[in-house]
């Protein structure tokens, strides 16, 4: 028996050592007419509430390219208790999601660098970065993209998830 849907869900997720693969991708998808959608983020324990964010940033394009924080990312952004899954395991869920064409780990404190080497043609956050700096927003407006904030999925917050399991101890 092969393992050909786990295959498809290994090709869609890059690490910083094969962002070049992911690049030419891109390419691809861009010489084939392909709107490119990048958002990223944690997704430490995937809910309901990202599914809903990722899939409504998959609408806003063709294309949707998540970077995922490496551990120590998420460490330096979230404090020493977090990740709770490691971020193969993130990554190999977000993949395995059907409106998620690729997956690629970054490990700077915001995914500027990666944005700038993708050139996506929509950035998409959750509205709670509305009124903050959104990195790469500028460079995404500099070459005529767009950048959207979307809202939250109402009730669902990974850091109230981990206090209520934390609560059932």
């Amino acid at each position: 028996m092969t393992h050909s849907k786990h295959q498809h869900i290994r090709t869609k997720i890059f690490r910083p050592d094969n962002e070049q693969q992911l690049k030419q991708k891109r390419h691809y998808w861009r010489f084939t007419g392909k709107q490119i959608v990048f958002t990223n983020g944690c997704f430490d324990i995937l809910h309901a509430g990202h599914t809903d964010y990722l899939a409504r940033a998959a609408d806003l394009g063709d294309i949707l390219i998540v970077g995922l924080n490496t551990d120590s990312s998420v460490r330096r952004n979230k404090g020493t208790g977090r990740p709770v899954n490691p971020e193969d395991a993130r990554a190999a869920v977000l993949a395995s999601l059907s409106f998620v064409d690729a997956v690629i780990l970054f490990d700077d404190d915001t995914p500027e660098s990666l944005i700038r080497s993708l050139e996506p043609d929509v950035l998409v956050k959750g509205d709670d970065y509305r009124n903050r700096e959104i990195a790469g927003a500028d460079f995404i407006r500099s070459r005529g993209g767009t950048v959207v904030t979307l809202p939250f999925l109402e009730g669902f917050s990974t850091t109230a998830l981990i206090r209520k399991i934390q609560q059932l101890r």
